[in-house]
This record gives C-alpha cells, structure tokens and sequence, in this order.
C-alpha cells in the first residue's frame, strides 16, 4: 500500500533524541525547546517562538494572547480542519464564517467584510494544504478597522504569500508538527510572532499560569501546552533540513501535475502568482460527470489498487457537533460544500519516488479510461 503520508527521519533525529536522552532532560525544561523555538520562528522571519503540544493548543494560545474572550467573534473560513473552530470555542468566542474561493480553496477574502460585527475581534486565515492565503484584503481590514489577524498556518510551513513566509503574515500565527506535516515533531505545535507581549502571553498561558514571583498562585486559568525537550530535539533537526523537504514536497507536486494535467475530469491544485505553495498535500477534485465516477468511487478503485488516499474536510456547518450547539444554522457554503464533495488527496509523503506516482497516476487514467 502507497499511503498517504510517511515520515522521514535520518541520522540527525536520532543523534539530538541520543542527546537528549543522555542528558536527562526530557520534559519541557531541557534546552532543545528554546533552540527549536528559535530556529523555527527565525526560519519564519519573526522574533518569537513559543513551542506547545499540538497544532490546536497553538491556535488557542494564539488566540488567549490576542485577548480573545467570551462575547467575541472570530471569522474563520467555513473550509478547514475543525480543530480551527474548535480553538476559537475553547476561548468563549463564536466562530463566524466565510465560504472558500475556488480557485485556491481557501476563504474568499471577498467575503469578510459583510461578516464583520462590533463583536469581531479577529481574523484567522488558513493556509489550506500549503497554499497562502491571499493577506493583503485582510491586511486592509486590519488597518480600517483595528481587527488582530492570527494565521492558521498548520499546514504552511515555508509557504510564502509575496515573499514573506506564513507565519510573518499576522499578529501571531499557529503551527503544527503532527507526523503528517513537513516539519514534525509526532506531536507538537507553536505559536509564532513578532510582538514580545504576545510571545509572553503566550508562554504565560502554555505553562499552567505561573507565576515568577509565587510560582503556586495563580491569577488566571492556564493550560499544560508544554512540548517536551524530546519533540524539540526531533524538531530541531527536522528544521535544520526544512529547505530540502520543502523542495522535495514542491517536486512530487510538480511531477504530480505534469502527469494528471491532460486527464479531463480531474482538477490539479493552483498556485498563484503571488504565491509558493509547499503542497502539504496534494489535493485533487473530481468532475464525477467528465471522469465517470465520484470522488467517493475513485478512492474506493484507488484502494484496491494499492493506493490509499484521504477525502477532504467536512465544512464548518456541516459538523453535527456545531449544529447542536446551535452554531451555523441554514447557514450554507456553496464552494466550500464543493470542494469538500470532490476532493481527495494522494500520497505525497516525504519518501514518495516518481516511479511510485507514475503508478498513481497510471492506475487513474486506467480508472477513468474504464469507467468514463
């Protein structure tokens, strides 16, 4: 079976993990979290790194330092992972949303405007499978109306929007190192910025708010976000040769492309002019009329072909769970109800070869040359 998604670690993972076990120092406290923290938030061009336990955590530290509260709304695109809206709830603040663009698959920034309220305290932009979001609308929105930007940037790490990175695009933004990213650490997130209070906040709110004067007694709820020295040391290599796994993801897109560009009925992914796309993963639709057979079908014939594949995300409004909270009611997204009902991504691990996508590839055109 070619999965989704596979790691690749090599000597330098284990020779920091070695260290680091050697030293004794395998929770939060050891000295890989400063120097991972430090090499990621530099990559990302931004003065502060605060290193925490997932991606979600990343956004809900994210948003706690923004002052982000009860009776606040926070736009969010209606396409994305759910652990987006999930951390906007975590807050007390409701989630507002906006459709997805077709072009690129992230939200229509076009739309932000008509959902902006007294209550709207932030946008949060996500780079929707390494694509950047198009900033410089929200940038102006920011400017007018004095609204904080947090980027959802789990998985965009080395994706550019008019030569400045993700990460260095807002007030603050949330990465994740789950093992599926291109910088992972298995589990682990951080929040990333340029605004000392917002990195102190931050590591305030990871670390159990404590205090430095009476370390027991506490003014605020915190939260245990800590990523251990352990995740850190894998991180901190993983960064040393972030360039190269970029390169490597942009190359199997860029074979991926060349080989599905003239099969009707598939919709290879974009990138913009303005734009570098890291293809965290590479994501498909399908015309089910001009390719013969549903998304759901394809994955089914590409299974039994030995290749896995992963559908899109559920939209916001189509999640049972917000419905019973009363959230997004006759609410409706037409493109972001699109693409989620076309889309599927292929393998596009990190050890993917070309002969392993000429095989993908081969196995659609036979799929759609027997069905269409």
């Amino acid at each position: 079976m070619i999965y989704v998604n596979d790691v690749k670690f090599g000597k330098k993972e284990l020779e920091l993990v070695g260290r680091c076990v050697k030293t004794g120092w395998i929770s939060s406290e050891g000295s890989f979290v400063k120097e991972f923290e430090e090499a990621f938030s530099g990559f990302c061009g931004v003065k502060y790194g605060v290193a925490c336990m997932n991606g979600t955590s990343a956004i809900h530290l994210g948003l706690l330092s923004l002052g982000i509260a009860k009776q606040d709304e926070v736009i969010i695109p209606a396409f994305t992972m759910i652990a987006t809206a999930y951390a906007v709830i975590y807050t007390g603040a409701k989630p507002v949303l906006v459709d997805a663009e077709p072009r690129t698959w992230n939200m229509d920034t076009a739309q932000i405007r008509g959902k902006i309220t007294k209550k709207t305290k932030a946008i949060l932009p996500v780079h929707i499978y390494g694509h950047p979001v198009d900033m410089e609308p929200i940038w102006k929105i920011k400017k007018e109306k004095k609204i904080d930007i947090l980027e959802d940037a789990a998985e965009a790490h080395g994706a550019e929007y008019k030569g400045i990175k993700a990460g260095a695009l807002g007030d603050a933004a949330a990465f994740s190192f789950y093992a599926n990213k291109i910088v992972t650490t298995g589990e682990g997130g951080m929040v990333v910025t340029n605004n000392k209070r917002i990195a102190l906040a931050a590591r305030y709110f990871r670390n159990m708010a404590f205090q430095k004067k009476v370390r027991y007694l506490h003014k605020d709820i915190g939260f245990n976000y800590r990523m251990t020295n352990l995740q850190a040391a894998v991180g901190l290599a993983q960064v040393s040769k972030i360039e190269s796994l970029i390169d490597k993801k942009r190359r199997i897109a860029r074979i991926y492309n060349e080989r599905l560009k003239n099969i009707e009925g598939i919709e290879i992914p974009r990138e913009e002019k303005w734009a570098k796309n890291v293809y965290w993963m590479y994501g498909v639709l399908i015309d089910e009329k001009v390719f013969g057979l549903s998304r759901d079908k394809v994955r089914e014939k590409l299974y039994g072909e030995g290749v896995d594949t992963r559908s899109f995300f559920v939209p916001m409004h189509k999640q049972p769970v917000f419905r019973k909270m009363g959230l997004f009611l006759k609410e409706k997204y037409p493109v972001a109800e699109d693409i989620s009902r076309r889309g599927l991504y292929l393998p596009s691990g990190l050890t993917l070869d070309e002969k392993k996508i000429d095989f993908i590839s081969d196995k659609l055109k036979k799929i759609k040359k027997r069905y269409a």
